[in-house]
């Protein structure tokens, strides 16, 4: 057997204290190294953040967390760059570390909160964003998200206040400048709108000057509606009537515009914030662009289109009257029907509007009435979709699609000829078992897609109502995606809209879809292309 002994040191005790100094010394430079490179690269990304470039900053967010994952600085400031390009799902991750963590950290709850917010997931984005201002009410991020969540949920005015102070906490953030913007427009203060829009040009980063071109024809519109009389003002009887074809599952009515006696032939759209005329039939009638700027995105062909602006001076439905009304002028590509323009929300707005499919009628009953005599006319077996509204203008209800399991924000949309469900959520929810053999033409607002896949739902379910097998068309939705403010996977389109008496109560705002007595058809092999 044997033993161990400790062997006695015999080494010079300078030399000992030599060894010791020189490893401290290591562990300090090895300390300072660390330091060194995260506020390197700390300030690298809080400079690719100002320049807008969130991908250069996402990539040295990351190094941070590598390097130390316990870092809630070099997470927050991942999941903002993350938020940025819209990683949603990431974005939500970085944050809730933070948040687990550090229950106190008012960031982390508004970053989540931007995140569900842009997921469309507006209940638990409320919770954190609500949490994120109890915990600092002069956090911009909490008070800008609040502001959003107002705009989408249709309260303008308490948006345009939470936005004028969150501008005022973060003065240099362009998003909530942006947003500013948008809030004004929506109230109709057009003014306030223009100038927030050129403070935008002037401390946002010049990395998309498509974006720009888009913005400086904008306000160049908004002045110039800002000199114009009141817009949208309604007049005529107290309920109109009109007829209507249904023309591939679209209302088509005859429209008079500036007083002329010619009748135009426009589609009813929900699926447009604004009226649109073609620029054949703007040519035709003599109506010139007053701005014009930079090219929007949308479905169809090269996915883009010239951005001009018209002004209608009154546009009639049967007796009903609109006058000052604000219009886009576009090419319509689908030459095999006849149609002028669309009517937008913005006119519609000015009444509560019943597209009756199954009388093919419009009714028209003015918004200014009592709001007793508006809803005399609800019907009793009703369901109701409440509404939300994007940044772009469009109407979002949720629905729910047999085999996914929470619900979706789908566009409302009376101007498509077929529902539609985007490549994302297609291929997120593994829809191919859905894929027909039938291929589609699509025409849209900027161009024609060819060969468009086309799935058979077995079941969509809208309220209390349910339709069972509907066709859809898959599309890439990002380019609506990218102005909506929170993610639409999907449309409504005429081919399932057609089976209601469909309410459109700006008051509320909601749609009320009362089923007709119509037998479901197969419609699959029946479906027209998209809106022209």
């Amino acid at each position: 057997m044997f033993t161990i002994r400790p062997c006695r040191d015999r080494r010079d005790p300078l030399a000992a204290r030599s060894v010791a100094a020189i490893i401290v010394c290591a562990l300090l430079c090895s300390l300072f190294g660390t330091v060194a490179f995260a506020d390197d690269r700390r300030k690298r990304a809080e400079r690719a953040i100002n320049d807008g470039d969130y991908a250069a900053a996402e990539k040295l967010y990351r190094e941070l967390v590598e390097r130390d994952s316990s870092s809630a600085a070099a997470r927050l400031g991942l999941s903002f760059a993350l938020l940025k390009q819209r990683k949603l799902q990431e974005a939500f991750e970085q944050a809730l570390h933070v948040a687990r963590n550090d229950p106190t950290s008012s960031r982390a709850w508004a970053l989540l909160g931007w995140a569900l917010l842009g997921a469309g997931d507006f209940a638990r984005s409320g919770e954190a964003l609500h949490n994120a201002f109890s915990l600092n009410e002069n956090d911009p991020m909490a008070v800008a998200g609040l502001a959003m969540l107002d705009f989408y949920e249709n309260r303008p005015q308490s948006s345009l206040q939470r936005l004028r102070r969150a501008v005022f906490l973060a003065p240099r953030d362009a998003d909530f400048i942006f947003s500013l913007a948008q809030a004004a427009a929506r109230a109709e203060r057009y003014a306030e709108a223009a100038d927030a829009y050129e403070r935008f040009l002037r401390v946002a980063p010049r990395t998309d000057e498509d974006r720009r071109a888009r913005i400086r024809g904008l306000i160049d519109f908004l002045r110039f509606l800002g000199t114009q009389r009141p817009l949208y003002q309604a007049s005529g009887p107290a309920s109109v009537v009109v007829p209507f074809e249904l023309i591939n599952n679209r209302p088509v009515i005859e429209v008079r515009v500036n007083d002329r006696p010619e009748p135009l032939r426009f589609v009813l759209d929900t699926g447009s914030g604004m009226c649109v005329l073609s620029d054949a039939t703007a040519a035709r009638l003599g109506i010139r662009p007053v701005a014009r700027g930079g090219m929007a995105r949308a479905v169809g062909g090269g996915g883009r289109f010239e951005i001009v602006y018209g002004f209608l001076h009154s546009v009639e439905i049967g007796q009903a009257r609109v006058e000052n009304v604000p219009a886009y002028i576009r090419r319509f590509y689908n030459d095999q029907e006849k149609i002028d323009g669309y009517i937008g929300l913005s006119v519609m707005s000015k009444f509560l509007t019943v597209i009756d499919y199954a009388a093919r009628e419009l009714q028209l009953r003015r918004e200014d009435l009592r709001a007793e005599e508006a809803t005399n006319i609800m019907p009793p077996t009703r369901t109701e979709i409440p509404i939300r509204t994007t940044s772009s203008g469009f109407w979002s209800g949720q629905v729910r699609i047999e085999g996914v399991d929470k619900p979706l924000n789908f566009i409302i949309d009376t101007g498509a000829s077929i529902s539609v469900v985007s490549e994302e959520l297609a291929a997120r929810e593994e829809m191919e078992r859905y894929a027909q053999k039938t291929r589609m033409t699509v025409y849209g607002a900027a161009g024609v897609a060819e060969n468009v896949q086309l799935l058979l739902l077995p079941r969509m379910q809208l309220g209390a109502h349910a339709r069972p097998n509907v066709p859809v068309v898959v599309l890439d939705m990002r380019a609506i995606n990218e102005t909506a403010g929170f993610e639409q996977t999907g449309i409504i389109g005429g081919n399932v809209l057609r089976h209601f008496r469909v309410y459109f109560d700006f008051r509320r705002p909601a749609v009320l879809l009362e089923p007709l007595d119509v037998r479901p058809t197969n419609e699959a092999k029946r479906e027209a292309p998209h809106k022209p």
